[in-house]
């Protein structure tokens, strides 16, 4: 799957929600995002990311220009992760909606 995505440029839709991916999936998921350069709309709610899955993902979200939607709801991503998300947002000038809702912060 990675493979595949990595050659999607122009994906604007990625709906992972409820898949149970782990922080250790998202490793792979990250470099991969990283490329999706169209990517508008991340949909991660309802698995079992934490807050080192959501660092990981931080980091991407500085290359995700066109990103407006981001829904880390019902994951585990504690005070930890969102420090590491707040580090990155005022980079994420098209982000418009992010949704922490049910994340134990």
């Amino acid at each position: 799957m990675a493979k595949v995505l990595g050659e999607c440029k122009t994906l604007v839709h990625f709906d992972l929600g409820n898949t149970k991916i782990s922080a250790e999936k998202v490793g792979w998921l990250a470099r991969v995002l990283r490329d999706c350069k169209a990517l508008a709309h991340i949909d991660l709610s309802r698995n079992d990311i934490g807050a080192v899955g959501v660092g990981r993902l931080a980091g991407v979200l500085r290359d995700c220009k066109a990103l407006t939607h981001f829904d880390l709801s019902n994951n585990s991503v504690d005070d930890e992760g969102a420090d590491a998300l707040a580090g990155v947002l005022g980079e994420c000038e098209s982000l418009a909606h992010l949704n922490l809702s049910y994340c134990c912060i």
